[in-house]
């Protein structure tokens, strides 16, 4: 049975990295609410049905993208429920070449984990290398759900503070798309 814990409001006691505690000390620096649970590693998509029940929202997609050069990098949300095209999404962009980023940099840039990809990576890309895009379907959701950068936490915020306020914070101004 895949487990998920009960939904708390406050940060959890330990850090599985440093990404997770930024997440958290930047929520309450910026006294955003949150709801969170822990969880088994969720590796499929009927675990993130479970975590969504629980939260009470629909958990995003979030994709770690490139070009073949890798000189260029994409952090795209979408909606979990939809499939991913690579091909549609470079028609929608305007770039050939595009796939998913190697898993090396998956660490290396965002600080996260296979799985653990968020939206909160972006607070560690200082230099500004990598691209938000955001499906305009997110956007029609009062939720946000997302990884808390581990494979074993998850929350809820409000989408708005996400597009409005928090990439504005970490320095990245989204790209809306509108996707399948």
């Amino acid at each position: 049975m895949f487990y998920v814990s009960e939904v708390k409001d406050t940060a959890p006691v330990v850090y599985k990295t440093a990404l997770q505690e930024m997440v958290y000390q930047t929520l309450q620096k910026l006294e955003v609410p949150i709801a969170r649970v822990d969880t088994d590693d969720a590796v499929t998509m009927e675990d993130c049905i479970l975590i969504n029940e629980r939260l009470e929202v629909k958990t995003v997609k979030t994709l770690f993208l490139c070009n073949r050069q890798q000189t260029r990098f994409y952090l795209f949300v979408t909606m979990a429920g939809k499939p991913f095209v690579t091909r549609d999404f470079s028609n929608v962009m305007g770039i050939s070449r595009l796939s998913f980023a190697p898993v090396e940099l998956l660490d290396k840039m965002l600080g996260v984990p296979v799985g653990g990809t968020t939206i909160f990576g972006v607070m560690l890309d200082k230099a500004n290398e990598i691209q938000v895009i955001i499906d305009q379907d997110v956007l029609a959701e009062e939720w946000y759900g997302c990884s808390d950068g581990t494979t074993t936490g998850y929350m809820k915020v409000r989408t708005a503070w996400i597009v409005n306020d928090f990439l504005t914070y970490a320095g990245h101004k989204p790209e809306i798309i509108q996707y399948n």
